[in-house]
């Protein structure tokens, strides 16, 4: 039997929707291409200039890939990536980060380029292209970093070796890098620290917090305050105090414009797993690694019931051995809940308490 591609239902849509509109506009632009101009399909992908009378488009062009070398990234993306967090935040929560991490980088990106039209006056700027994954690509890489970050991922035989919290800043470095090249445009690398900031902010101050197993947390969480997802720890030790303090300045403007509320106590004692147990027993300067541990267990926890509910059904009760069936009498005395356990061995001999009281 073939083996069974278990994918959630929200990223199914996704990899559907990515396939079908990047066909669509690889074939539109195909056969309307010409050496003088350049194909833009201003209905499926963003275009400052030509999308204003199809809004959808804010929400499609996340989903529109120009080439297969970037459409099979894409994929790769959703595929791996997408399953875990659908399974990991569950498919509405996971539904609204995508929305979040696509919506807000192309409004973003699409103020940015109007913008620099309207002062430096280049047409260029209104006529640029505003789609691709790159948003979702380093949400995701933000996300991952919020559940594992104490994960490591070695490379080249332990040559390399990074924590999670490491990768969306070099995946942002990557993308500016490329797009001073042909490869990419000037919009990714505005859809890439936008989507950086705002699926930072989201899963920060925003996001229905996932409950602790360990510990009675109340499920109306919003926002993770532990320290292991600050936005200073996904740069390195020597610059992190200079973003500490940069991103305290600004977390206190957006309290004053009260577009972020403060955390409580209570927030700040729950993402860190304390309680009466942990403050008797855990070492001084030790609530961050207890932490890490709590969020772990809970993590593994969650794993194991996810791939309890999707081999379970799957798996079919293993065939009866060929050989002579042996049948037992059942005793009156035996409760119903046990009749799964295994039948009596063969050649074992049987006491039935009954008939010797009847021959008595």
């Amino acid at each position: 039997m073939p083996p069974r591609l278990n994918i959630p239902p929200i990223t199914r849509i996704l990899l559907i929707a990515l396939v079908l509109q990047s066909m669509l506009s690889a074939t539109i632009r195909y056969r309307q291409w010409s050496k003088e101009s350049d194909i833009m399909v201003p209905y499926l992908s963003l275009v400052p200039q030509l999308s204003l009378i199809y809004p959808w488009t804010f929400l499609t062009t996340t989903l529109v890939e120009n080439n297969v070398f970037t459409l099979g990234i894409s994929g790769v993306t959703l595929f791996y990536g997408g399953r875990y967090l659908e399974r990991a935040f569950s498919s509405p929560e996971f539904a609204k980060f995508v929305l979040v991490s696509s919506l807000i980088p192309n409004v973003l990106c699409f103020a940015i380029l109007v913008t620099l039209y309207a002062v430096t006056g280049d047409m260029r700027w209104t006529l640029t292209s505003i789609n691709g994954t790159i948003p979702l690509q380093i949400s995701f890489l933000v996300a991952f970093s919020q559940l594992v970050p104490a994960h490591t991922v070695t490379l080249f035989r332990g040559i390399i070796s990074l924590r999670v919290p490491r990768f969306p800043l070099l995946h942002v470095l990557g993308i500016s890098l490329l797009s001073l090249t042909p490869l990419l445009s000037a919009a990714s690398l505005f859809l890439v620290t936008t989507a950086f900031l705002a699926s930072w902010t989201y899963l920060r101050f925003y996001k229905h917090a996932f409950p602790d197993l360990d510990t009675s947390q109340p499920t109306s969480l919003r926002g993770d305050a532990s320290e292991t997802f600050a936005f200073a720890e996904f740069f390195p030790d020597p610059v992190k105090p200079v973003v500490a303090l940069i991103s305290n300045q600004i977390y206190n403007i957006l309290l004053a414009l009260r577009i972020c509320t403060p955390f409580s106590a209570a927030d700040v004692t729950a993402s860190r797993g304390d309680n009466t147990f942990t403050q008797r027993n855990a070492a001084p300067g030790g609530a961050r690694a207890e932490a890490e541990r709590r969020r772990a267990l809970a993590l593994k926890a969650l794993d194991q019931r996810l791939n309890a509910a999707t081999v379970g059904p799957s798996k079919a009760p293993p065939p009866a051995p060929p050989g002579p069936s042996v049948q037992v009498q059942p005793q009156p005395s035996t409760q119903t809940a046990m009749t799964s356990q295994p039948s009596s061995m063969l050649g074992e001999t049987n006491y039935d308490r009954e008939e010797d009281k009847g021959d008595h």
